[in-house]
């Protein structure tokens, strides 16, 4: 399976890490650490250089409870970055809503948009959606991820019910959509959103029966990486979950991104791309053994 994106048909028959840059100062995990120019330009070098196989740059948070970020501000900060980002040869996707910033990431050679809401966004200052401007930039990849509700308000009143028909649903009508408006599969990946709008015991099903989505023939996406989820199971109190330390996710977050991969996810984006990849590699040599038995 390949990928079609702007400048590059990723080969999926190995899983793909996309290492995350946020210029924001307000994310739930990072924010801030990278939040002027200079230090999001050396992060995104860093990544290649720990191994990451795509960058994913965003400007806007969208932690629950995350305020809106206005246009000009998203653009200011995450257009620079992309400048640089596009030239260190790997594919970078642009993390975004806004119809406006993605058309500014792909006019100067973004690969993907990778957006929470899926490209069905359309804002005041804006009329188109991002369906609109995928479709005039025909080669670009995307990712389109199932949100219940949004940032402001999903863990406030998070699903109902078994989340597993509900996500495959809304992702298989989505896909059909954009086959109707002439998008190529092959430039889809999805991502049934981890903590957007869901229970522990819902994120963890989506874990657990993964292959439904695997079965809906477009390469998926798990988005892991320091979740509450992980804290959530591995504390003693709850109560310790929204402030635990970041470093203290790291184990629980590489375990989420391997036992993604082996339920058969093709992409993991992650916050700690050198231990991640580091735990695939093992992977990769068990399953290279075996499949030489």
């Amino acid at each position: 399976m390949h990928w079609q994106t702007t400048r590059f048909s990723i080969d999926l028959n190995s899983p793909q890490v996309m290492g995350i840059v946020n210029v924001t100062p307000d994310s739930f995990s990072d924010g801030g650490q990278h939040a002027s120019h200079n230090a999001a330009m050396a992060w995104c070098d860093t990544l290649v250089r720990n191994g990451a196989d795509i960058l994913d740059i965003g400007g806007e948070s969208t932690r629950p409870g995350a305020p809106p970020v206005p246009q000009d501000e998203e653009l200011a900060r995450v257009l620079p970055i992309l400048r640089h980002a596009v030239t260190l040869g790997v594919p970078v996707s642009v993390d975004t809503y806004k119809p406006a910033v993605m058309q500014a990431a792909l006019d100067m050679g973004v690969d993907i948009i990778n957006d929470v809401w899926a490209l069905r966004w359309a804002g005041s200052e804006d009329l188109r959606t991002g369906m609109d401007v995928v479709r005039e930039h025909p080669n670009c990849g995307m990712c389109l991820m199932h949100m219940h509700r949004d940032p402001q308000t999903m863990q406030a009143a998070p699903m109902q019910g078994d989340a597993v028909p509900q996500v495959l649903s809304f992702l298989e009508q989505l896909g059909q959509e954009m086959s109707g408006l002439g998008v190529d599969k092959a430039r889809i990946c999805i991502d049934p959103g981890i903590g957007f709008g869901k229970t522990v015991a819902q994120n963890f099903a989506l874990l657990a029966r993964q292959s439904e989505l695997i079965a809906l023939g477009y390469p998926v996406l798990a988005g892991w990486s320091r979740k509450s989820s992980l804290a959530a199971v591995t504390q003693h109190s709850l109560s310790n979950v929204a402030t635990l330390d970041m470093r203290e996710r790291l184990v629980p977050s590489v375990t989420a991104a391997l036992l993604a991969v082996q339920n058969g996810a093709h992409i993991v984006r992650v916050h700690d791309v050198k231990e991640t990849v580091q735990a695939l590699k093992v992977w990769a040599a068990m399953q290279q053994q075996k499949a030489s038995e």
